[in-house]
């Protein structure tokens, strides 16, 4: 590499480089973020960035690894649980602000569990798990059932708003569910007709926090001695 090349190169960091493929990909999705976009966003030559990143997968690989280790930085100290919680909610709302991370993240879990994406979620949540007091033999079990419940339910919550009534809001698209639930035929659908009042107007964090309230009470019941 030519020297004005490699200062080229080295003056521009890769974190700057994740940094405007996440404003790409948050403003433009997965097929909006190319070498010559993220060429002109910088503006660099491809070189530039082709000395710290080599390909598309290698750049959307940091750019969910950055995303995650932002986002698991949000814990604040407390017990355990709390810790839980607050990771928890800063992964569903780095999922709400980032509509392509549930994609990825579905992908590193499945096709790339050694790395790095996969072992910071492990090691954020797990190591509260074993703080619990959750006994050994049963740590990794208890620790896959909590990232499955808060990916399952925060990609739903992230695909629910991305395909909530075009031009609309989400209230509009609440409101439009449980009309349709309560005129379903009674004797059919007797338990979604019940539930339907209950659908308007939810708050989407709310239910995200009272599901997973509900699998540490499961966690708690089933691994860890009954208190006093």
């Amino acid at each position: 590499m030519a020297p004005r090349t490699r200062r080229r190169a080295e003056a521009l960091s890769r974190e700057r480089i994740v940094e405007a493929a996440v404003e790409l990909l948050d403003t433009t999705g997965e097929a909006g973020l190319t070498f010559r976009t993220l060429t002109e966003r910088l503006a660099t030559g491809a070189g530039a960035i082709y000395w710290h990143v080599a390909n598309k997968g290698e750049l959307l690989d940091a750019a969910t690894d950055g995303v995650i280790a932002a986002a698991l930085a949000v814990g604040s100290p407390g017990s355990p649980r709390e810790e839980i919680r607050a990771v928890a909610l800063g992964l569903f709302d780095a999922i709400e602000r980032h509509p392509w991370l549930a994609t990825q993240l579905a992908l590193q879990l499945s096709r790339n569990p050694w790395g790095s994406v996969t072992a910071r979620i492990f090691e954020g949540i797990g190591r509260q798990v074993r703080a619990l007091g959750v006994p050994e033999g049963h740590l990794f079990t208890t620790t896959s059932a909590l990232v499955s419940y808060i990916f399952g339910a925060a990609g739903q919550n992230a695909a629910n708003n991305a395909g909530a009534a075009p031009g609309g809001d989400r209230a509009e698209f609440l409101d439009a569910v449980s009309t349709a639930w309560e005129e379903l035929d009674p004797d059919e659908y007797p338990f979604t007709r019940a539930v339907a009042a209950e659908v308007r107007g939810h708050d989407d964090r709310e239910q995200f926090l009272a599901g997973l309230d509900l699998v540490l009470a499961g966690i708690a019941a089933v691994h860890l001695p009954p208190a006093g």
